[in-house]
């Protein structure tokens, strides 16, 4: 067997093993030992993946400080009294708890990162939908799955697969972003809405939503951890306008709340650090040095290439074609490394913002196809079974189907036109 097909065949396993999880084990376990084989038989060398690790600090910074800035506003009740001033703006309403849901979904989307809407919003609507007495909660639930991923590219700080796809210093302007993305991403938004609200308008119109619901009260420490979201949204918001990278800003952010948070209420920074679901790290290093091996077989420049002839005969029709291929791609291997992946072949190609964007629209997007898609829909996934519930994959399937396939279309075609 030669190089190319053992590195090949680690990687492929590697991705079976993040999606499966055989055994139970993370996923962290499956990427780790996919790099560390392709360094033991030496189809990588040590230098070659020390530079894949490298390529992803700005992402580590990004998580690090994203995880941090989540886990204290979960810590201190901030989603807790978000869901409860939702649900009790209710007002009895199924139709109305959903669309203010739905809209503190994709404000902490948009603003926090899709990371965390998946991790940290999901116990807190189970738990307002709980306080509300509603029956069948799944409904609400699964706007924290797909709004997660739908409004995942309205800003580069909206999902960690944006700074792999735009990151080594090509992160575009804010006011290009925007020029680039708001369109697409408001198309998406508002598609994804409509087609889950009627998949789950049944659900919805049976519903019977308590009145009486009390809002769970906001404490000092919760308004500071909402001051520092808010500064670091404002902090992240000008250095993406000024070209700056956004990993080491987040990270001092999260440092700096952390600090503040831990001094106002003299807790240990232990239970903080704790809650923190550090195994992102290791998954994110592990598939970096895949997708460094990877690159050394020419599989990036082979879709650099592609990428270029295509972009240079049709670009509209490039932008299409690759935004579909890459959104189908990210769910059979998880959308982070078909980023890295997408990502490395943008660069290199150096293609339109066009085709670049339609390239990020299927990472973000494509992923609410099925259960396995993003890392965001695979933490939504474990928050649900701490609380006891379940959703079988091809349930998820029939419903990503119907929700994801215009959502994707119309903010591709709305990329193309404008």
């Amino acid at each position: 067997m030669n190089a190319l097909t053992m590195t090949w065949g680690i990687a492929g396993l590697t991705a079976l093993g993040v999606i499966t999880r055989p055994f139970a084990f993370p996923e962290a376990i499956w990427a780790v030992i996919g790099a560390v084989l392709l360094v033991a038989l030496g189809l990588i060398g040590i230098a070659d993946a020390w530079a894949g690790v490298a390529k992803g600090l700005d992402v580590y910074l990004f998580l690090i400080g994203m995880m941090l800035l989540s886990e204290l506003a979960r810590g201190e009740g901030l989603f807790d009294w978000l869901a409860s001033v939702a649900t009790a703006h209710a007002k009895g309403s199924p139709k109305r708890l959903f669309m203010l849901i739905y809209g503190v979904g994709t404000v902490v989307t948009v603003f926090l990162s899709n990371d965390a809407t998946a991790v940290v919003l999901t116990p807190a609507v189970y738990a307002a939908c709980q306080a509300a007495r509603v029956k069948d909660p799944m409904p609400y639930l699964l706007i924290c799955a797909f709004i997660a991923n739908a409004a995942s590219f309205v800003l580069p700080i909206s999902n960690p697969a944006n700074l792999v796809i735009f990151g080594g210093g090509t992160m575009p302007p804010l006011s290009r972003w925007l020029t680039t993305f708001a369109l697409p991403s408001i198309a998406s938004i508002v598609v994804t809405f409509l087609a889950l609200f009627w998949t789950q308008r049944a659900v919805i119109n049976a519903e019977d939503v308590a009145i009486d619901v009390q809002k769970v009260p906001l404490s000092p420490s919760a308004k500071l951890a909402g001051a520092g979201l808010c500064v670091t949204a404002v902090v992240l918001l000008g250095a993406s306008a000024l070209g700056f990278d956004l990993g080491l800003p987040t990270f001092v952010a999260g440092c700096l709340t952390s600090a503040a948070i831990l001094l106002l209420t003299r807790k240990s920074p232990a239970d903080t650090l704790r809650g923190v679901s550090w195994s992102v790290l290791p998954l994110v290093v592990g598939l970096f040095v895949v997708v460094e091996a990877l690159n050394r077989t020419g599989l990036i420049d082979g879709l650099a290439r592609y990428l270029s002839d295509g972009a240079a005969a049709s670009p509209s029709q490039m932008a299409a074609i690759a935004g579909g291929v890459v959104a189908l791609v990210s769910n059979l291997v998880n959308n982070l490394p078909a980023g890295l992946v997408a990502g490395s072949a943008i660069h290199a190609a150096d293609v339109s913002d066009k085709i670049a964007g339609a390239v990020l629209i299927g990472i973000d997007l494509g992923p609410n196809l099925s259960v396995t898609g993003s890392l965001a829909t695979i933490l939504w996934l474990t928050a649900l079974r701490r609380e006891g519930l379940q959703i079988g994959a091809l349930t998820f399937l029939k419903l990503g189907v119907v929700v994801m396939v215009p959502a994707l279309a119309l903010s591709l075609t709305v990329l193309a036109i404008q």
